[in-house]
């Protein structure tokens, strides 16, 4: 069959006859018609369609044009001849043994030695075909066989290679081959120097520690002449596949292409990778290709986040219907409720209220009758507790001890102390062994007599005779809940949150109605003016005690959402840049709460702008490249803040900033996005760094975080709202 028509213009009628010829030629010969491979340069075989759609596919999008022989639509090929086949594995085998026989070389260097003989092997027969059978015009010359070679080919042999550069077919691809070599588009122009070692000496002078460059650049260094210019055609394509790399949604990406073979418009081949060198292969580098799911794996799919989504919906009735019954009366609210301590010694946790309320240690609890603390009476609504465990060593003691000196709680770790009943959570046992997830606790901070083995039945004696009872986990929250229910709120009326200017760049007052209360009480996603308000409580409880502003800082995500970028990206620019200004004499993380727009998904954008580095936490595990039109406005921000600071950088980095996704936990639900987010701040500012590792803090780690840190955030929340006395 002529397949002159696979280079014709895609427009022309003899393109589109060759088309209906070849739909015509697979229908007749492949096993099912109906999930055919496509050829297209969009599908690159990896689509499975009908004849109709094989059809369109060809006609709209244009067909790989190296694809001459249809082995994937029942064409037949010269089985004894193609170096790919599997009846050839034995020849293989004994040109490798031939080789290791010469020469000191290692087993998995096999693929890549056959690979160069396969090449050798299509260098020798285009040896033979212009030395041996065309003219110095070009003609073919029908010759004997060389003497030269006799010991190597056989007559029959040599006859069939003269009968295939006889045909119509051969002498088409050939002549197409050679104008395509004679000239490229876009010419090497390196020499001798390969890839490789393009690549490493690239890297060598730039000092850099990556161990490799980006196909597309190395693809436009290795088009760099002597005079150091690059033509505008090269320059074109290196800017379509930078432009290419930002705006690929991978989850929505059908597409099996490379962006410089996208930039290029040329099809993929599985044997190689564009822009890297002979040799280098999609499994060499583990490019795994994307995989289309079944109908069957769509519908499991669907099926499992139809369950998930009915599990969430029972657990929030269930949640609502328990509407916080351990509320006390209204007209006796209390935040600070007493715990029932009971008599004797029990363990417990201990708790302080300030500047977060959090579990600071473990100890045990002395509830007796006329208990003194080193021969002097207890203070008011304090009790007698030992201390076994710190869990923050620098935590100041409520009752610093007079005797000891101690002012701080690892200080006073294996004696006593006073303190406040409402801060002492009873129901805790003392571990036989020292757990690494247990938030760090490291075994020498554990007092001796916490070390001490426990038997298991007196441990369950113990527990029996204190009664212990789990902290409750919604104690602020039924404050709150209580609270609500006196106002006005619910009829439509708002309590209004101030915002210093300190916290975001200006002041402004924060609006919270019903719906964002009933975000924290009922675990629902959270609003922009929850996490707002949470900034603020971080910025007041954590960055001001401890100092922490003057290394990190906020910026507001109501000026800097996926909208506001898309619809104002001046503006964003704008405030942005006011921000990062503000502080250039020191190095400084800013956190920007992330809202997608998309069903109001909220992740984290910590940004460095003095080391221009940027830390992206998703708690979907997406990657900044979901959202182009962030990652665009954010780099641009920074090139700007660079600009005004007067940093110069060669033209070849000018692009080099640098993003960090960071494996962070992940999230289970469609809902708690907003709670991640709000720990992701917390924990960074716990733990006073500006830099962000890449597998998170080994302190925080984990696959997801659980319910008790999730409500602890709310907790927070309800805490700090009832402080502000705005009800």
């Amino acid at each position: 069959m002529d397949k002159k028509w696979m280079s014709a213009d895609r427009l022309s009628k003899e393109y589109e006859n060759g088309v209906l010829e070849f739909v015509k030629f697979a229908v007749e010969h492949v096993k099912d018609p109906s999930r055919m491979k496509c050829p297209c340069l969009g599908c690159c075989y990896m689509g499975r369609v009908d004849a109709d759609g094989l059809k369109s596919h060809l006609l709209m999008r244009g067909i790989d044009r190296s694809y001459t022989c249809w082995i994937f639509h029942g064409e037949k090929i010269n089985e004894n001849k193609h170096w790919r086949n599997k009846q050839l594995n034995e020849a293989k085998d004994k040109i490798w043994s031939e080789i290791k026989r010469c020469f000191d070389i290692e087993e998995n260097r096999r693929d890549h030695c056959l690979k160069l003989a396969g090449k050798l092997l299509r260098g020798f027969r285009t040896f033979l075909s212009t030395t041996f059978l065309r003219d110095t015009e070009g003609t073919f010359v029908d010759a004997e066989l060389p003497s030269k070679y006799a010991s190597l080919i056989s007559p029959k042999e040599w006859e069939t290679f003269k009968s295939k550069r006889k045909t119509q077919e051969f002498k088409s691809v050939s002549e197409t081959n050679r104008q395509r070599a004679s000239s490229p588009a876009y010419p090497y122009r390196k020499g001798r120097v390969g890839y490789g070692r393009l690549e490493q000496s690239i890297l060598t002078k730039e000092n850099s520690s990556e161990t490799s460059l980006p196909a597309h650049v190395l693809w436009k260094e290795a088009r760099v002449g002597k005079d150091g210019k690059i033509k505008e055609d090269v320059q074109q394509i290196f800017e379509k596949c930078e432009t290419l790399s930002q705006s690929i949604v991978p989850y929505e990406d059908t597409d099996c292409r490379s962006i410089l073979s996208r930039a290029l418009d040329v099809p993929e081949y599985s044997g190689r990778v564009r822009g890297k060198g002979f040799g280098i292969t999609q499994k060499s580098l583990n490019i795994k290709k994307q995989k289309t799911p079944s109908n069957k794996e769509l519908q499991q799919t669907l099926e499992a986040l139809k369950a998930e989504v009915l599990e969430l919906r029972k657990e929030r009735e269930r949640d609502r219907a328990a509407g916080f019954k351990d509320t006390s009366d209204k007209d006796s609210i209390n935040c600070n409720f007493q715990p029932t301590i009971p008599e004797g010694i029990s363990p417990c946790h201990l708790y302080l209220a300030r500047p977060t309320y959090r579990m600071v240690g473990k100890g045990k609890v002395h509830n007796n009758l006329g208990e003194l603390l080193h021969t002097k009476p207890l203070p008011t609504g304090s009790l007698k507790v030992s201390v076994d465990i710190a869990l923050e060593k620098d935590a100041l003691l409520p009752h610093p001890d007079d005797v000891s000196d101690a002012t701080l709680l690892g200080d006073a770790i294996g004696s006593f102390v006073a303190w406040p009943t409402d801060l002492i959570i009873v129901g805790y046992e003392t571990p036989t062994k020292s757990k690494a997830k247990d938030k760090g606790i490291a075994r020498e901070i554990e007092s001796v007599a916490s070390q001490k083995e426990i038997p298991v039945a007196k441990k369950t004696e113990i527990s029996k005779r204190t009664g212990a009872k789990k902290k409750n986990p919604s104690k602020y929250r039924a404050c709150l809940h209580t609270y609500l229910e006196t106002t006005d709120i619910s009829d439509g009326c708002v309590r209004l949150i101030p915002m210093d200017g300190a916290i975001f760049g200006f002041e402004y007052v924060e609006p919270l109605g019903k719906e964002d209360f009933d975000q924290i009480l009922y675990h629902t996603q959270l609003s922009v003016g929850v996490i707002n308000t949470y900034m603020r409580y971080l910025y007041d409880k954590l960055m001001g005690p401890r100092g922490l502003e003057q290394r990190f800082s906020f910026l507001n995500p109501m000026k800097t959402n996926l909208t506001e970028m898309i619809r104002k990206p001046d503006e964003v620019r704008t405030y942005v840049v006011e921000r990062f200004m503000a502080d250039t004499d020191r190095e400084k993380l800013f956190f920007l709460p992330f809202n997608t727009g998309d069903s109001g998904h909220w992740l984290l954008v910590a940004i460095n702008p003095f080391k221009e580095i940027v830390y992206y936490l998703d708690s979907l595990h997406n990657d900044w490249t979901t959202y182009p039109a962030m990652k665009t406005i954010v780099d641009t921000i920074i090139k700007t803040v660079r600009a005004q600071r007067k940093i110069q950088v060669p033209k070849r980095k000018a692009n080099n900033i640098t993003w960090n996704r960071v494996e962070c936990p992940r999230q289970r639900n469609n809902i708690d996005c907003g709670y991640y987010t709000l720990r992701f701040m917390k924990e960074t500012l716990l733990m006073d760094r500006t830099d962000i590792p890449s597998d998170y803090f080994d302190e925080y780690r984990c696959a997801y975080y659980s319910k008790d840190q999730l409500d602890e955030i709310k907790e927070e929340l309800c805490q700090f709202i009832i402080e502000l006395q705005v009800l």
